[in-house]
């Protein structure tokens, strides 16, 4: 059966949670578990028998980045990705609206739709066959997982039928709890699925003709699938919910994407065990599961893991200790530094004997329903306890001990952290209470 998939990168106006780190690459090129987010998505699509097109979709100005990854991802899938520019942020059922013709030329009988910024194993092949064995061939059909009766309210949340899995009733971050069925952000659609959106569009029209003052064409075209969509196909014997077993989170803060990149390093012991570092004679201590490019430089004596990701063109000096952390591109790490789970930025560099650390914004462990909750930087003028985030080219100086940082340098300059910064009043009220526009780029 011919099949296509459609990834929703989003835009330059999303994502603001991940900041300072989406300011130097687009969010969907961020690197997880040692390769770029959106590449675990592609990997996943390209497995599935009859995949004939992957388009990624949305209104990020074509860069060199983003083109240099297509052209990299589609020599190693083997499979033609392209990239689709939306002329304004179209929403997650508008954009694959105004691209109709495009995901079904060359006769597509199904198409998947993959939002970006999740993690998962994807059981993509697993919900073909439940569309198989549920419904018609022109039944659609959401992936769902289960989360707490309190996170479930950030989520949209599903009521299906206990036999046959059809959803009965959806509600997007309702506000009071109707389900433990979370919507994964993962969908099987048939062309049929554009009948309804146009239903929706129709709609817009006909409402915004009705005001004087609109923009109607480019408002009428914003429409959200699980709004406008799921809630009006709930109940019609059209819509189904597949329920896996396996991992899931959303990656839309800088601190999820260290929980996102745990999970994809523990795939990798059976998915891709040659991408985990191994204990040799004369090589680092390794402790759990860690990723290292084949290019950076690790001394013998330094201790990673567990949850390492050590980027391309890393250096990491003597007596290095280094867990629950990603290290990009380029970034310095001298002798006997500390980094405890904390994000150091491309081509950052932190001095010998300092200790740079964040605290962890995992999932409760004892809940086996537990979703990571991605709190925002600052709440009520005062730094939200998270991880540590170092920018592009920081210079942070020996000795230092910092905590729960977020910093980006200005463009013209890199931004250097001294000796005497450590001790000085004025900057240990900086960290807790300073607002996130003083850190970071405006």
């Amino acid at each position: 059966m011919p099949l296509k998939a459609v990834i929703l990168i989003g835009g330059p106006q999303k994502g603001t949670r991940f900041r300072p780190l989406s300011f130097e690459v687009p969010k969907p090129l961020f690197p997880v578990a040692g390769v770029p987010m959106v590449q675990h998505h592609i990997e996943a699509c390209a497995k599935v028998p009859g995949m004939k097109e992957i388009l990624l979709m949305g209104f990020y100005q074509p860069n060199e980045a983003l083109s240099r990854f297509l052209v990299s991802a589609q020599q190693e899938f083997k499979v033609p990705i392209r990239y689709l520019q939306e002329y304004a942020a179209l929403g997650t059922g508008g954009g694959i609206y105004h691209f109709r013709d495009q995901i079904l030329s060359g006769g597509a009988e199904a198409f998947f739709v993959l939002n970006a910024d999740v993690c998962s194993e994807f059981p993509l092949q697993e919900m073909l066959e439940f569309r198989q064995q549920h419904g018609d061939m022109h039944s659609f059909v959401i992936l769902g997982t289960t989360a707490n009766r309190t996170q479930a309210l950030n989520y949209g949340c599903i009521v299906a039928n206990a036999d046959t899995q059809e959803v009965q009733h959806y509600v997007e971050k309702p506000s009071t709890f109707v389900s433990e069925i979370i919507n994964c952000g993962i969908y099987l659609f048939t062309p049929a699925i554009f009948q309804h959106i146009g239903e929706v569009f129709q709609r817009n029209q006909q409402e915004l003709a009705l005001e004087e003052s609109s923009n109607g064409w480019q408002r009428a075209e914003v429409i959200r699938l699980e709004q406008d969509v799921f809630t009006a196909l709930a109940g019609s014997g059209k819509l189904y919910v597949y329920k896996t077993d396996g991992f899931w989170s959303q990656i839309k803060s800088a601190g999820s994407a260290i929980y996102a990149s745990r999970l994809y390093l523990n795939q990798y012991s059976k998915s891709h065990p040659e991408r985990l570092a191994q204990n040799k004679p004369g090589g680092p201590v390794i402790r759990g599961n860690v990723y290292i490019h084949p290019t950076a430089s690790i001394d013998s004596t330094a201790v990673l893991g567990p949850n390492v990701s050590i980027g391309e063109g890393v250096t990491v000096g003597a007596g290095v200790r280094v867990r629950e952390s990603i290290v990009l591109h380029g970034a310095s790490l001298h002798d006997h530094t500390c980094v405890l789970n904390t994000i150091v930025g491309w081509d950052s560099t932190i001095g010998r004997w300092a200790r740079v650390e964040g605290t962890p914004s995992d999932p409760n462990p004892n809940d086996p329903y537990a979703k990571i909750d991605s709190e925002t930087l600052f709440r009520d003028g005062r730094l939200t306890p998270s991880i540590t985030i170092l920018g592009m080219s920081l210079l942070y100086g020996s000795t230092l001990a910092l905590l729960t940082w977020a910093a980006s340098p200005p463009p013209a300059k890199p931004f250097v952290f001294s000796p005497q910064a450590a001790v000085s009043p004025f900057l240990l009220r900086l960290l807790f209470s300073t607002p996130l526009s003083f850190l970071t780029r405006s």
